[in-house]
């Protein structure tokens, strides 16, 4: 059922719509604190040692829950998702550099550790909201596209499609922006790291197909909804619906 007329007065209430939008902030956060700054490596056969930014163990979560929010609630309701998460990213960067400035009690030895950890989140943030901005709302609007050029079928196409798409510009935006001359990252590492998250990220998508397809299929049903954004205003600066 196509209700994309309806979806566009924001008249209608859904019972899921807001705990999906909770899953994806949540991610979006945690990626932020304690992924993004880390890398791990991972031994590969006939190549050895390979890095690879930790954040990829969750992060590429919301790039799959941004592919059901545009899929069954459409861009409209994605946009203000997207924006919801920009907001919350900004507001835990402002508060981390609030806390991490305060004054320590004399008793308390660990404000050192405590900066290293937390000092780095400023830059990390601000790379991966500009990153995420771009990113997610270019997933979003291939995906719309795709679903109205498709006719609402091949959703794996779909997914993936906008991942690789989506994928590309978050990670050539967030890695340079957010490493390149810090301390331990070498250009080579930045672009080994680049190119190695993008392509596990997509590598995530198309192992969470049957996820996807299960989830999206599960929301229509109980939420009797489909959008197909035909007639969607597709910019990113305005959140009504």
């Amino acid at each position: 059922m196509d209700q994309g007329a309806e979806d566009r007065t924001g008249t209608r209430a859904f019972r899921y719509f807001d705990f999906v939008m909770a899953a994806f902030v949540a991610i979006l956060l945690l990626s932020n604190v304690i992924g993004a700054g880390k890398v791990a490596v991972v031994t590969l056969p006939l190549v050895g040692e390979w890095p690879f930014g930790a954040g990829i163990l969750f992060f590429p979560l919301s790039y799959v829950i941004g592919d059901v929010l545009t899929e069954v609630y459409g861009y409209a309701r994605a946009r203000r998702v997207i924006w919801a998460g920009t907001v919350a990213v900004l507001f835990m960067a402002f508060m981390s550099w609030v806390v991490v400035a305060l004054p320590p009690a004399p008793s308390w030895g660990n404000q050192a550790a405590y900066a290293v950890i937390f000092g780095q989140v400023p830059r990390i943030v601000l790379a991966s909201v500009c990153a995420f901005w771009a990113g997610e709302f270019v997933n979003a609007y291939v995906m719309a596209r795709m679903k109205v050029l498709t006719e609402g079928r091949h959703l794996w196409m779909r997914t993936i499609g906008s991942t690789v798409v989506g994928q590309g510009v978050d990670s050539l935006i967030f890695y340079p922006l957010a490493f390149w001359g810090a301390t331990g990252w070498t250009p080579q590492l930045v672009v080994t790291v680049l190119f190695t998250q993008w392509a596990l990220k997509v590598g995530w998508e198309v192992l969470l197909t049957p996820v996807t397809y299960a989830v999206v299929g599960w929301l229509k049903r109980v939420e009797g909804v489909d959008v197909f954004d035909r007639s969607t205003d597709f910019t990113p600066f305005r959140t009504r619906v």
